[in-house]
């Protein structure tokens, strides 16, 4: 069941690189084993973490500006409910975003926990 919300968040991905103007942010590649990593991977991955919450942060900025200059190009000619639907594709692709970058955190977080337990001074 866990490849469900991640085959999603693929495919919001996908999707979101798919326009160049907000490109869509590159989260760390791997997260270090709580059990084995030394100190340095952790601290290392950290900065990552951090980065990929700061540029997810930067790209749901750039996909508001974004559909916020459409609008005020093209918003005339626009029926209501094409307003609403670009409101509801904006909402999600952030929404997204959003959800991978704390599930990004939550699994850094996690090995965290484990290598402090694991590293614990008596």
């Amino acid at each position: 069941m866990k490849s469900l919300p991640a085959v999603a968040l693929i495919a919001f991905s996908a999707l979101a690189t798919a326009h160049a103007a907000c490109p869509y942010p590159k989260g760390p590649d791997s997260i270090p084993d709580g059990n084995t990593a030394k100190l340095e991977d952790m601290l290392a991955t950290q900065k990552l973490v951090k980065q990929f919450d700061t540029d997810i942060g930067a790209y749901q900025t750039c996909l508001e500006t974004e559909h916020n200059e459409a609008l005020a190009k093209d918003g005339d000619k626009l029926t209501e409910d094409q307003k609403k639907e670009r409101l509801r594709v904006l909402a999600t692709k952030q929404n997204a975003a959003a959800d991978e970058a704390q599930a990004v955190a939550n699994r850094f977080n996690d090995q965290v926990k484990v290598y402090r337990e694991k590293n614990k001074k008596p």
